[in-house]
Protein backbone atom coordinates (compact mmCIF):
# COMPACT_ATOMS: atom_id res chain seq x y z
CA UNK A 1 0.00 0.00 0.00
CA UNK A 2 1.20 3.10 -1.31
CA UNK A 3 1.96 5.63 1.61
CA UNK A 4 0.47 9.29 0.32
CA UNK A 5 2.37 11.10 3.75
CA UNK A 6 5.87 10.17 2.02
CA UNK A 7 7.93 13.15 0.81
CA UNK A 8 8.19 12.20 -2.72
CA UNK A 9 10.44 14.67 -4.29
CA UNK A 10 11.63 18.39 -4.16
CA UNK A 11 8.52 20.22 -6.14
CA UNK A 12 9.44 23.89 -5.30
CA UNK A 13 12.20 25.99 -3.48
CA UNK A 14 11.31 29.47 -2.53
CA UNK A 15 13.44 32.44 -1.97
CA UNK A 16 12.54 35.90 -1.17
CA UNK A 17 14.18 39.09 -2.20
CA UNK A 18 12.84 43.01 -1.13
CA UNK A 19 14.36 43.65 -4.87
CA UNK A 20 12.41 40.91 -6.82
CA UNK A 21 13.97 41.86 -10.27
CA UNK A 22 17.06 42.44 -9.19
CA UNK A 23 17.14 39.23 -7.71
CA UNK A 24 14.92 37.94 -11.22
CA UNK A 25 18.03 39.18 -12.90
CA UNK A 26 21.24 38.18 -10.61
CA UNK A 27 19.36 34.25 -10.55
CA UNK A 28 19.08 34.59 -14.76
CA UNK A 29 22.28 35.26 -14.94
CA UNK A 30 23.90 32.51 -12.67
CA UNK A 31 21.52 30.04 -14.00
CA UNK A 32 22.18 31.14 -17.17
CA UNK A 33 18.36 30.86 -18.62
CA UNK A 34 15.16 33.03 -18.18
CA UNK A 35 12.35 32.42 -15.77
CA UNK A 36 9.73 30.30 -17.29
CA UNK A 37 6.88 31.82 -15.25
CA UNK A 38 6.46 35.34 -14.73
CA UNK A 39 3.76 37.53 -12.40
CA UNK A 40 4.37 40.66 -10.89
CA UNK A 41 6.63 39.82 -7.39
CA UNK A 42 7.13 36.01 -8.71
CA UNK A 43 9.72 34.66 -11.42
CA UNK A 44 9.90 30.64 -11.48
CA UNK A 45 13.01 28.89 -13.03
CA UNK A 46 12.93 24.93 -13.95
CA UNK A 47 16.54 23.38 -13.57
CA UNK A 48 18.28 20.58 -13.16
CA UNK A 49 18.13 16.91 -14.24
CA UNK A 50 14.39 17.09 -12.81
CA UNK A 51 13.30 19.95 -13.93
CA UNK A 52 13.10 21.19 -10.10
CA UNK A 53 11.73 24.87 -9.66
CA UNK A 54 13.33 27.99 -7.61
CA UNK A 55 11.00 30.48 -7.35
CA UNK A 56 11.76 34.38 -6.70
CA UNK A 57 9.01 35.77 -4.79
CA UNK A 58 8.88 39.33 -4.01
CA UNK A 59 9.59 39.54 0.52
CA UNK A 60 6.49 41.55 0.25
CA UNK A 61 4.38 37.87 0.18
CA UNK A 62 6.68 36.27 2.63
CA UNK A 63 4.82 34.64 5.10
CA UNK A 64 4.75 36.49 8.72
CA UNK A 65 7.62 35.58 10.64
CA UNK A 66 10.10 34.97 7.93
CA UNK A 67 13.56 35.64 8.80
CA UNK A 68 15.33 38.88 7.26
CA UNK A 69 18.57 36.86 6.90
CA UNK A 70 20.35 33.35 6.63
CA UNK A 71 17.99 31.20 8.88
CA UNK A 72 16.55 28.00 8.33
CA UNK A 73 16.99 25.06 6.56
CA UNK A 74 19.49 24.57 3.58
CA UNK A 75 18.36 22.62 0.37
CA UNK A 76 21.62 21.03 -1.48
CA UNK A 77 21.78 21.07 -5.26
CA UNK A 78 24.09 18.73 -6.74
CA UNK A 79 26.95 20.24 -9.46
CA UNK A 80 29.01 18.64 -10.91
CA UNK A 81 31.72 20.98 -10.16
CA UNK A 82 31.57 21.73 -6.48
CA UNK A 83 34.55 24.26 -6.44
CA UNK A 84 33.80 26.03 -9.90
CA UNK A 85 29.92 26.73 -9.07
CA UNK A 86 31.40 28.22 -5.43
CA UNK A 87 33.82 30.12 -7.15
CA UNK A 88 31.16 31.59 -9.58
CA UNK A 89 28.79 32.33 -7.17
CA UNK A 90 31.02 34.11 -4.79
CA UNK A 91 32.51 36.09 -7.86
CA UNK A 92 28.69 37.00 -8.90
CA UNK A 93 27.90 38.35 -5.20
CA UNK A 94 27.45 35.80 -3.17
CA UNK A 95 29.17 35.28 0.19
CA UNK A 96 30.62 32.29 1.91
CA UNK A 97 28.37 30.81 4.18
CA UNK A 98 29.74 27.55 4.81
CA UNK A 99 32.89 26.09 2.91
CA UNK A 100 33.40 22.83 1.31
CA UNK A 101 32.98 20.39 3.37
CA UNK A 102 33.45 16.71 3.20
CA UNK A 103 30.31 14.85 5.11
CA UNK A 104 31.37 11.43 4.00
CA UNK A 105 34.94 10.67 5.58
CA UNK A 106 37.09 11.81 2.72
CA UNK A 107 35.88 9.38 0.17
CA UNK A 108 34.16 12.57 -1.93
CA UNK A 109 30.92 11.34 -1.88
CA UNK A 110 28.83 13.87 0.02
CA UNK A 111 30.27 16.68 -0.06
CA UNK A 112 28.65 20.54 0.71
CA UNK A 113 29.29 24.46 0.48
CA UNK A 114 27.06 27.34 0.72
CA UNK A 115 26.56 30.48 0.49
CA UNK A 116 24.21 33.84 1.10
CA UNK A 117 22.67 34.87 -1.99
CA UNK A 118 22.93 38.98 -2.76
CA UNK A 119 19.27 38.92 -1.38
CA UNK A 120 20.12 37.18 1.96
CA UNK A 121 19.04 33.30 0.78
CA UNK A 122 21.01 30.74 1.86
CA UNK A 123 22.17 28.65 -1.27
CA UNK A 124 23.44 25.64 -1.24
CA UNK A 125 25.25 22.99 -3.36
CA UNK A 126 26.76 19.94 -3.43
CA UNK A 127 28.37 16.53 -5.03
CA UNK A 128 26.24 14.01 -4.30
CA UNK A 129 27.10 10.09 -4.96
CA UNK A 130 23.19 9.14 -4.44
CA UNK A 131 21.96 11.92 -6.52
CA UNK A 132 24.30 10.47 -9.64
CA UNK A 133 22.82 6.85 -8.80
CA UNK A 134 19.18 7.53 -8.85
CA UNK A 135 20.11 9.68 -12.21
CA UNK A 136 21.93 6.65 -13.38
CA UNK A 137 19.04 4.29 -12.23
CA UNK A 138 16.48 6.22 -14.18
CA UNK A 139 18.24 6.43 -17.62
CA UNK A 140 17.77 2.36 -17.68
Amino acid sequence: MKNSHVLRGLATISFYATDHEAAKKWYSEFLGVEPYFNVSGYSEFRIGDYQHELGIIDARFAPEGTAKGPAGSIAYWHVDDLQGTLDHLISSGATLYQPITDHSGGKGNFVTASVVDPFGNILGIMTNKHFLEVLEDGKR
